[in-house]
């Protein structure tokens, strides 16, 4: 999902907690004393010792903390020497100043963090021995937080490869656009890619929107405030909106980037990507329209049915979606409207209703009173009411809802059959969609076979893998036979698919079966077939399964 996506790099901004915790088995009458010792003495190792710059060794010393307490945890505590032995265990053992000055800028230097390794050579261990530290003090020269280094590694960390003398004449090309240096160092942090290549589209519509639409006016003029700001925009950028051409659209709804937090706008574009249409447009459609992002997506309940007629859908057109889709009918909330279309695969139907429409049409419509009342739901919710596990199941039943499933009968039986939590169950449902299976067909195979998502994940992924290259089936079969994902897939699907395969090899079967026919069909009425194709091959069959 959309800003869901991992990131290579791990920022570590520590607050007061987070700084004491990799210090928490220091008794806590100590533990300040022991900081402020470790940092001291870690400051004068490298300063001294290693004849490094005091500021920027004292940057390293203060925010490495648990890089700090890594050493610190392999000496003996006691209060009264504890400095002496510290000082004494940097002076014999020499330390990995890498990971300490990575921790410093921001960085998480643990083996995994492929980003922050790859800057670095192999097998050094010595700040002295990096060439690149040169452009990291260059930069921390320039006024970038020395903290906040690392989001330059957002997504490579090419500056790091940059000449000083380069990116001083880059920062000074940029400021030529109009920028301060406050602008400049949060533009970097955000967009680390205009330090070091051509990004003037880029820069051109952060020009409109901060300079010409006068955004600055609006922001508090430091860093972090306008750091806060670049990382709204870049929102939009990451949606796929081409460079150099949103900048008007920006500045004509600037307001947003001010008024909006960060999770609020990334609340909105993430409900409308759950469309299933280009993000790029969704990115557009939100910028042209601002005041979407003004509207109450929450808890409202609505009538499947009565909104699609609101939204202008022909009656004709209506009544065959019912006929189709009829789990998806019934109410549900407003949040879920996303997956409710697109199990019924109209998402771009109602986005160009939006595009090209007023989308105040997602908040005009109200229900009216009594609509689409499903009485064996309500019978279902009365039962679960008598429950001892009734906020778990609660739980599982707004999951099944965020599917798409409307307030019905298909709603309730899912419910009686799926057996894990919401999250497992969330966890298979991605699984079957990442291996190719369609969201409005996966739908209708949950409505008649909920008992899919009570596999684990590994062994669905097993079933689509053998059904699709050893099978030579197509996924768009499973809409036909949705049992199959039931079946165990060494006990049941592969002896009897790799038989019947065996039959028509030698000339037994002359017929050509239906997958459902070979796997569905009960032991008996299976051994009785074989039996028809040939009387020793169903008695192989049945010695095979002793």
């Amino acid at each position: 999902m959309l800003l869901r996506r991992a990131t290579t790099v791990s920022l570590l901004f520590f607050s007061t907690s987070a700084a004491t915790k990799p210090f928490a088995k220091i008794p806590w009458k100590h533990r300040s004393k022991i900081i402020q010792e470790s940092q001291a003495a870690l400051l004068d190792y490298l300063h001294t010792t290693r004849a490094l710059p005091f500021v920027y060794a004292d940057h390293i010393s203060r925010n490495s903390h648990q890089c700090l307490w890594n050493v610190v945890s392999k000496i003996p505590f006691s209060p009264h020497n504890f400095l002496c032995s510290f000082q004494r265990f940097l002076r014999y053992h020499p330390i990995n100043e890498l990971d300490f000055l990575l921790e410093s800028i921001g960085l998480n230097c643990d083996d995994e963090n492929e980003t922050a390794r790859g800057i670095l050579p192999k097998n050094t261990f010595f700040i002295s021995d990096w060439k690149r530290f040169d452009v990291v003090c260059a930069l921390g020269g320039m006024g970038f937080p020395w903290k906040k280094l690392g989001l330059l590694c957002r997504d490579d960390c090419s500056v790091f490869k940059v000449d000083p003398s380069h990116l001083e004449r880059r920062i000074e090309e940029i400021k030529g656009f109009g920028f301060n240096g406050v602008s400049v160092i949060s533009i970097g942090l955000t967009f680390p890619q205009v330090l070091y290549s051509n990004a003037d589209g880029l820069l051109g519509d952060l020009k409109i929107l901060m300079l010409d639409y006068d955004l600055l006016s609006g922001v508090d003029e430091n860093v972090d405030g306008l750091l806060e700001v670049c990382e709204k925009i870049k929102l939009f950028y990451d949606l796929g909106c081409e460079m150099g051409k949103i900048g008007e659209l920006m500045g004509r709804s600037k307001h947003i980037f001010i008024e909006y937090s960060k999770e609020h706008l990334i609340g909105k574009i993430e409900y409308f990507c759950r469309l299933n249409v280009r993000r790029d447009q969704v990115g557009l459609l939100l910028l042209s329209r601002p005041e979407i992002f003004g509207f109450d997506l929450g808890g409202r309940v609505i009538s499947v049915s009565g909104f699609l007629a609101h939204s202008g859908m022909e009656e004709e057109e209506l009544k065959s979606l019912e006929q189709k889709y009829p789990h998806v009918f019934g109410r549900n909330r407003i949040e879920n409207l996303p997956c409710v279309m697109r199990a019924m695969d109209i998402g771009e139907w109602l986005f160009e209703r939006l595009q090209n429409g007023d989308p105040a049409l997602l908040t005009a419509y109200t229900m009216p009173c009594g609509e689409d009342l499903d009485k064996h739901y309500e019978e279902g919710l009365r039962k679960l009411e008598d429950k001892r596990t009734r906020a778990y199941m609660k739980t599982k039943l707004d999951f099944i809802h965020s599917l798409g499933f409307g307030e019905n009968r298909f709603a309730v039986k899912a419910l009686s059959q799926m057996h894990s939590s919401s999250s497992e169950l969330q966890q298979r449902f991605d699984i079957l969609l990442s291996c190719g299976v369609e969201y409005s067909k996966l739908c209708a195979i949950l409505k008649f076979a909920p008992r899919v998502l009570n596999q684990n994940s590994g062994q669905l992924e097993k079933k689509i893998e053998y059904f699709c290259n050893e099978m030579g089936a197509s996924l768009q079969y499973l809409d036909v036979f949705p049992g199959y994902l039931c079946h165990d897939l060494e006990k049941r699907i592969k002896p009897r698919f790799r038989f019947h395969k065996w039959l028509k090899e030698q000339g037994y079967c002359k017929k050509n079966y239906s997958m459902a026919t070979i796997i569905a069909t009960s032991e008996k009425t299976f051994i009785a077939r074989i039996s028809r194709m040939n009387h020793a091959a169903a008695k192989m069959w049945e010695h095979l399964q002793k």
